[in-house]
């Protein structure tokens, strides 16, 4: 190796040493939020496969960025419609169980203090008949004595 100074330790390749040109994330190349990188380590350590190609943990991040919004979106919607500011499970819950693809993707999945959707079987619900729709009660003295909840 030369000690002359020409050749700088760790310059990556360029002569001299040059201005180190400023790091580009893959994420940012991709037009993404979600971190390539890292997703690439996950599959890595993961052993999901002997070998992982450049372009599979750009599609997941993809993929998971877009399930992301998605769910993001409608629980959002939820909340507003609960006229509140701040996304709880039970937006995200109302959200899920909702849409209908979102509901499929996540069946089997319990969302903790996310309750459950509003809904009363018809059968519980009581019996609209022609003549009680159209009477009014039998007698005025019995209607009134119902006691008064205060």
């Amino acid at each position: 190796m030369e000690t002359g100074g020409k050749l700088k330790k760790g310059a990556g390749g360029r002569k001299g040493g040059g201005p180190k040109k400023k790091a580009v994330t893959r994420s940012v190349r991709a037009g993404l939020q979600f971190p390539v990188g890292r997703i690439g380590r996950y599959l890595k350590k993961g052993r999901y496969a002997q070998r992982v190609g450049s372009g599979a943990p750009v599609y997941l991040a993809a993929v998971l960025e877009y399930l992301a919004a998605e769910v993001l979106e409608l629980a959002g919607n939820a909340a507003r419609d609960n006229k509140k500011n701040r996304i709880i499970p039970r937006h995200l819950l109302l959200a899920v169980r909702n849409d209908e693809e979102l509901g499929k993707l996540l069946a089997g999945v319990t969302i903790a203090h996310g309750g459950v959707l509003p809904n009363i079987n018809p059968v519980l619900l009581p019996k609209k008949s022609e003549k009680a729709a159209g009477k009014e009660p039998k007698s005025p003295t019995k209607a009134t004595k119902s006691p008064k909840k205060a």
